[in-house]
């Protein structure tokens, strides 16, 4: 897994994206980072007082994987870029067919 920094994250996603839009998917996860690489001690204690929680997003797509920490000072920055950046490449989704209400009756 590489990390990147925000705005190579957001230039290599969307590459992702372009290369994914002919065929493929991409999984992306997010979740709370507090910087620790080692797990918590079995006594008890915290390996760290006050940790500063970021967040840990990931993209997969095949055997490409990316991932990037922001900060809490970025996290509007980032935000911002990554909706504009998911409004223009989700655009492609197919629409679901309801099926119509009659032919729902009468089952």
């Amino acid at each position: 897994m590489v990390l990147l920094g925000n705005d190579e994250f957001l230039v290599e996603l969307t590459k992702l994206f372009q290369k994914a839009r002919s065929s493929g998917s991409i999984t992306m996860t997010m979740k709370r980072y507090d910087g620790r690489t080692k797990p918590h001690p079995r006594d008890g204690t915290p390996a760290v007082a006050n940790p500063e929680y970021k967040c840990l997003i990931r993209a997969q797509s095949g055997s490409k994987k990316l991932s990037t920490v922001i900060e809490q000072k970025d996290v509007e920055k980032f935000s911002t870029a990554y909706s504009n950046l998911l409004k223009t490449s989700v655009n492609g989704l197919k629409r679901l067919k309801k099926p119509k209400k009659k032919a729902m009756a009468t089952q």
